[in-house]
């Protein structure tokens, strides 16, 4: 930092102060003073005037330790004056999208490879969200790199977080050379490691569907006709994550089972059990609370971050965008353009949940709220192109819209777009 020295006083100014027989001593005194209030004023302000609040909707630069101000980990610069990442609008950039191909990344599961399995149109992966008055900066895979070197990121949740996390792989492995990385699986297929051998960093998905322990952990076989959750129990998969510098959570989709939820209290384990119905909103407040509790004992604000993805919106009935009805995302090739559409009304009862728990915690997390975004993006889902793992009757190859999945997202596409803001968060916060 370029130190500013005091200016010279003129011959005036050591006139009034011989007249005022001013002692060197103090006119030493108060030029120290000056020189601190005009080096440190910002970091004097914040330990004697303003306090951190943290809230889905702030992300400030800074964290609060006592009467310290430090910059958020992994930080180098900030967003712009009054931006809003994820208030915008989709525009079309064939020039600059897609941001890899489908074909070039192998990491990509079949569920998710609409080109190979079909789709006719690449449409899907021209879109670029566009905040209303400024711009997201440029992915940089080689920053991202170098920021992981020696550091773990992992993502935890269900299937559309490790989307997300194969998204994130797609964008960076190209600059790897094919002998310094690997894939593996551990945890009996809980944890997958991707691994950057020569920054000695790794990239990690971490399978918790609820976040908590539930009848649905497994990762391979979890299709659960009554899904039950274990209330207090989010150090069962916990421990997995300890350790890790970069924290992606989300957790929703499995939540949406109707009104009502399960929740075991006591022990898998215990001969007679007891179960409970709660209504959903407040069983996923039970994991809110869970998750922000665990990261406040685990979790290392000077050296680590934690991220919140907001729940990723399905599109199965058109009639909900102004379409036929029994439609839903099959043969969709347009984002809707309405920007007030929202979706079903569960949503915002459950943002309602995030938006309660968040604004009272001062835990530091920070929330990405992609769900308005990709709201409009009905033309994204993988729909009938990706790998089906039953045989299809003919009355399903007769309807496709009878098993068009209308909640995962092909790739490339929207989930880059995920990326994209993560990594705005996490470098422009």
């Amino acid at each position: 930092m370029r130190i500013m020295k005091p200016p010279p006083f003129s011959s005036s100014s050591s006139s009034v102060f011989r007249k005022a027989r001013l002692s060197p001593y103090l006119f030493t005194l108060l030029a120290f003073i000056l020189f601190v209030a005009v080096l440190y004023g910002e970091d004097l302000m914040c330990i004697f005037g303003q306090q951190l609040q943290l809230s889905p909707n702030s992300d400030p630069l800074v964290i609060r330790t006592g009467k310290k101000r430090e910059k958020l980990p992994f930080a180098i610069g900030k967003s712009e004056e009054g931006c809003d990442i994820f208030s915008g609008r989709w525009v079309w950039d064939e020039s600059n999208r897609p941001l890899y191909e489908e074909s070039e990344c192998p990491y990509i599961q079949p569920q998710l490879t609409c080109q190979e399995h079909g789709r006719p149109d690449k449409d899907y992966q021209k879109w670029r969200w566009q905040p209303h008055g400024c711009d997201l900066p440029s992915f940089n895979a080689t920053l991202m790199l170098e920021t992981l070197r020696g550091k773990r990121m992992m993502f935890v949740g269900d299937s559309l977080n490790r989307g997300q996390y194969v998204s994130m792989i797609c964008l960076l492995h190209s600059l790897i050379p094919e002998d310094a990385k690997s894939m593996e699986t551990f945890d009996s297929d809980s944890r997958t490691v991707f691994t950057a051998k020569e920054y000695n960093a790794t990239i990690e998905f971490y399978w918790a569907p609820f976040l908590l322990e539930s009848n649905s952990d497994n990762a391979v076989i979890h299709r659960i006709s009554e899904r039950l959750v274990r209330k207090g129990s989010i150090t069962k998969h916990g421990k997995h994550w300890k350790g890790v510098d970069v924290l992606v959570f989300n957790t929703y989709l499995w939540w949406m089972t109707g009104l009502k939820f399960k929740i075991l209290q006591g022990s898998f384990d215990d001969e007679v059990k007891n179960i409970v119905d709660v209504p959903t909103t407040e069983a996923y407040r039970m994991a809110m609370k869970s998750m922000l509790r665990w990261v406040r004992r685990n979790m290392n604000p000077k050296k680590t971050r934690v991220f919140f993805t907001s729940m990723s919106p399905s599109h199965g009935k058109s009639v909900e965008w102004g379409g036929e009805s029994g439609g839903n995302c099959y043969n969709q090739t347009t984002p809707i353009e309405d920007p007030n559409y929202w979706g079903s009304d569960s949503r915002k009862n459950i943002m309602e949940v995030i938006g309660d728990v968040f604004g009272k915690s001062k835990v530091p997390i920070t929330f990405l709220n992609i769900t308005q975004l990709s709201s409009y993006r009905k033309d994204a889902h993988t729909a009938i192109y990706k790998k089906q793992w039953n045989p299809l009757t003919p009355e399903q190859l007769a309807n496709p819209v009878s098993y068009a999945d209308c909640v995962h997202w092909c790739l490339p596409g929207l989930q880059d777009t995920w990326n994209e803001l993560l990594y705005a968060k996490l470098f422009y916060p």
